[in-house]
């Protein structure tokens, strides 16, 4: 049976849906940077996204063809995931999503490196004919933070975000965003399928001991 990430690391990818500190590892993601409005029809964040599974998917089928990644293991490839930020707002301002900054991210297991990157993008190019060149090896350490499990619409988010930040303050932490430490989450379900009602969002900030 493929390593599903979400079902063996459950500390990071189904928190409960009241909030709780967390201490998240260094990870290595595809990476695609851009602005604007996620929503946009055709939109630079749409392209995004599409050349991220573009590129998750070469690698988690590399296995059957020639370049042979050492410690390979067959997997489900990650959900979707998004760091978020505007310029001088601190947090997130929903009415002007336009301004949004953001990586878009997928996770990589842990046994791809610099060389099965730089073959998977040259592999991406080549079979699809499409340029990859947005598409860049990320590594984040994000540390210390507060997470929970979100239900609904992306637009209701702010509701959450506060009762993670006064659980923060209540625990002794305060939220730590900085201009390397970001608002962040991880998307469990398909918008295009799901009931707005029904959405399932983790929603992560970084935290500090006070």
């Amino acid at each position: 049976m493929a390593f599903d990430y979400k079902k063996e690391y459950k500390e990071f990818y189904m928190p409960p849906k009241h909030p709780g500190i967390v201490e998240v590892p260094k990870m290595s993601f595809l990476a695609v940077r851009g602005k604007g409005d996620p929503n946009e029809e055709g939109g630079k964040y749409k392209r995004a996204v599409e050349l991220l599974y573009g590129m998750a998917y070469t690698i988690k089928m590399s296995y059957k063809g020639t370049h042979q990644i050492k410690g390979f293991f067959e997997y489900v490839v990650p959900p979707l995931e998004g760091l978020w930020w505007q310029e001088g707002i601190r947090g997130v301002d929903y009415s002007h999503k336009d301004s949004f900054q953001w990586i878009s991210l997928i996770r990589l297991p842990d046994f791809v490196k610099t060389p099965d990157f730089d073959w998977a993008l040259g592999e991406a190019t080549k079979k699809k004919k499409t340029d990859f060149g947005a598409v860049e090896f990320f590594t984040y350490d994000e540390g210390l933070c507060v997470q929970c499990m979100h239900l609904g619409s992306y637009d209701e988010e702010p509701a959450t975000i506060l009762t993670m930040e006064q659980y923060a303050k209540e625990n002794g932490y305060a939220i730590d965003i900085t201009d390397q430490r970001y608002h962040h989450e991880i998307y469990l379900s398909d918008p295009r399928k799901t009931e707005v009602s029904k959405l399932k969002t983790v929603i992560r900030h970084p935290v500090r001991k006070v």
